[in-house]
């Protein structure tokens, strides 16, 4: 089949936990291991043919991933890396070293290798071996795994979709597990509490293994230490590797930004390290650590040729758009900052970003998020800072856009309203998001800003559209 059909037939499966297509409300079905293995065992275990390093957390795996694999890049190692969900393409998630980049999979190479995965599930379906034809996102991890074993990746380096535990990529078999910051999120799936939580994501560690993570809230401390000595894992702590404490950043050398920059030094094996990443906010300086310290045990006990000034080159050249990106002001129109703050741990992270932005700055919010998201608790972080009926006279020119987004899962705008309405800020309804964009652009003066947040979609949406105008490269 050609990459429109293989896209079709992707979007026609059901996601993880739910049989048939999506929105059809079947029953859920088994989350477990057994059907990934099952089909990796049919295209040959690909995932034996490659080391890898997987990655769990509520927020910061992604940036860890892809800080992680531009390390592992510039230091010339064949690397693949794995993430998920996309922002514009499909191919965003699968990327390998090619051409002195990690590059996405070619809708080409995406379509072929679909089409043998797809052919070996349904012969699989046909024989009784599966129950029902796997979810998008096993036929995702499948495809990346023989991707990765056809152009000889040496390292990859996996972002896990939900949990850990029974999550597809834990099909592999790390030599390093790394977990970032664990938060409440995903709790129809994983726990009430922070401590179930985390004993979920601490399925990703093997016996006698590898544990690369931070000190953290002492409930998710206690679930991790507790599956690390029950199966004799080594942790490394990464705090080494972070800044000073109470360190801001540095104000960003970018002439549009105002948000300040994460660069200063750091002490690895004798040598005095200078990091910049241009993955802007505080928080990054943790997933940051975590990948240098990756880094550091991948060299030091398995032998991986990562020199010093490849890590400091692979946090410089890191690609991780629509995470506190900002988009320099275009046609007369305020600048424009996308972030990806999907759950409450992300909306703080961004809130305490917009602190470092001058008080007197006019700000205009659009937001939107998935209605199977703490709605009420995401937007009493978020909406009071953009409330021009607050009384204080430095917000009387801010707005707040509100706006459905593409997809089945979207909050209403009368779900996003009524959230607005509970908390007394004043709220713009808009019928999509090319129309929120618009209305921002024209309510919000130029040395204003447009901040854009809530969900993975809506960044994603947001930025096709500007990208489409020519705004980011």
């Amino acid at each position: 089949m050609n990459f429109v059909d293989a896209i079709a037939k992707l979007a026609s499966l059901g996601p993880e936990l739910r049989a048939g297509t999506p929105g059809s409300g079947g029953e859920p079905r088994k989350f477990s291991l057994e059907h990934i293995r099952v089909l990796l065992e049919r295209l040959g275990n690909p995932q034996q043919s490659f080391a890898s390093v997987l990655i769990a957390g509520t927020n910061g795996k992604g940036s860890t991933a892809a800080t992680l694999a531009s390390i592992t890049h510039a230091a010339g190692l064949r690397s693949g890396l794995y993430t998920s969900p996309h922002l514009l393409r499909v191919n965003e998630r699968v990327r390998t070293s090619s051409d002195g980049a990690l590059a996405e999979i070619s809708d080409d190479g995406f379509a072929r290798v679909f089409t043998q995965v797809d052919a070996a599930a349904e012969a699989l379906v046909s024989e009784c071996a599966l129950p029902h034809h796997p979810s998008f996102f096993e036929l995702l991890t499948a495809l990346a795994f023989v991707y990765f074993g056809e152009r000889g990746v040496e390292l990859a380096v996996l972002e896990v979709g939900l949990g850990g535990r029974l999550d597809a990529t834990n099909s592999v078999e790390p030599i390093v597990s790394v977990i970032t910051d664990i938060g409440l999120d995903h709790m129809d799936y994983l726990g009430n509490t922070l401590r179930e939580i985390a004993g979920e994501k601490a399925g990703i560690l093997r016996q006698n293994g590898i544990l690369v993570t931070l000190s953290q809230h002492p409930e998710a401390n206690s679930a991790i230490g507790d599956a690390a000595m029950a199966k004799n894992v080594r942790g490394v702590d990464a705090s080494r590797f972070l800044p000073p404490h109470g360190f801001a950043g540095v104000p960003s050398g970018r002439s549009a930004s105002l948000l300040a920059r994460n660069e200063y030094d750091v002490a690895v094996d004798g040598e005095v390290l200078h990091l910049s990443s241009p993955l802007a906010g505080q928080h990054q300086q943790r997933n940051l650590a975590l990948a240098v310290a990756t880094a550091v045990e991948l060299r030091t006990n398995h032998k991986f040729a990562i020199s010093n000034e490849a890590i400091e080159r692979g946090v410089r050249e890191t690609v991780w758009p629509g995470r506190l990106e900002w988009i320099p002001s275009q046609r007369g129109h305020a600048p424009l900052l996308l972030d990806v703050a999907h759950n409450p741990a992300g909306a703080w992270t961004l809130r305490a970003a917009l602190s470092q932005l001058p008080e007197t700055m006019p700000r205009t919010l659009i937001f939107s998020c998935l209605a199977d998201k703490q709605i009420e608790e995401m937007a009493q972080i978020l909406l009071p800072l953009f409330d021009s009926s607050s009384g204080d006279p430095l917000r009387a020119a801010d707005h707040v856009v509100l706006a459905p987004i593409q997809n089945p899962r979207a909050a209403t705008v009368e779900q996003l309203l009524a959230a607005a309405h509970t908390l007394g800020v004043p709220a713009h309804a808009s019928p999509h998001l090319p129309g929120a964009l618009a209305q921002a652009e024209g309510i919000t003066p130029r040395e204003g800003i447009i901040v854009a947040t809530g969900s993975v979609f809506l960044v994603g949406e947001l930025r096709a559209l500007v990208l489409a105008e020519g705004h980011v490269a």
